[in-house]
C-alpha cells in the first residue's frame, strides 16, 4: 500500500512540474491572441502597452506557481509521513484535502486543455491515494 500511495505521490509531483513548465507558454499565447483581438478592433494602431498590460493582469490571475510549489510541498509531507512507523491516517487525509484544493485553483486557473488533462490525472491519482489511506488508522 505504501509503495502505491508513493508511485502516486511521484505522478502528482511529475504532473505538477509539468503544469509549472507549460504556465509561461499559456501566457505568451494569451498575450499574442490578445494583441490579435485588440488588431482586429483598433486596426493596427493597437496600443502595445495596453496589450502588455491586459496579458499581466491576465499573468497575475492564472499564475499556479504558488499552488504548484504548495502542491509539491504537501507530497514531501505525505512521504515523510509514510516513511515514519507510526503514521496516521487523519493526518495523512488532511494533507490529501489540501493536495485536492491546490488542483483545484489550478484546473479554475488555467483553461488549456494539456493543464486541464493534467489537472483530470491528478484528481484521480489523488481520489487514489484517498481510497488507499482510509485504509490507514
Amino acid at each position: 500500500m505504501k509503495a502505491d500511495i508513493l508511485n502516486r505521490l511521484d505522478f502528482i509531483e511529475n504532473a505538477a512540474e509539468q503544469i509549472e513548465a507549460a504556465s509561461p507558454e499559456y501566457t505568451a499565447k494569451h498575450r499574442a491572441k490578445l494583441l490579435e483581438k485588440m488588431q482586429e478592433v483598433v486596426g493596427n494602431g493597437a496600443d502595445e502597452q495596453r496589450v502588455l498590460l491586459e496579458a499581466a493582469i491576465f499573468a497575475e490571475k492564472t499564475a499556479v506557481n504558488e499552488e504548484t510549489v504548495r502542491l509539491k510541498s504537501h507530497v514531501c509531507q505525505c512521504r515523510e509521513l509514510l516513511e515514519n512507523e507510526s503514521v496516521a491516517g487523519r493526518k495523512l487525509d488532511f494533507i490529501v484535502q489540501e493536495m485536492n484544493r491546490e488542483i483545484n485553483t489550478i484546473g479554475s486557473k488555467i483553461h488549456e486543455i494539456t493543464i486541464t488533462r493534467l489537472v483530470v490525472d491528478l484528481k484521480s491519482e489523488l481520489e487514489k491515494i484517498r481510497e488507499q489511506i482510509q485504509n490507514i488508522e
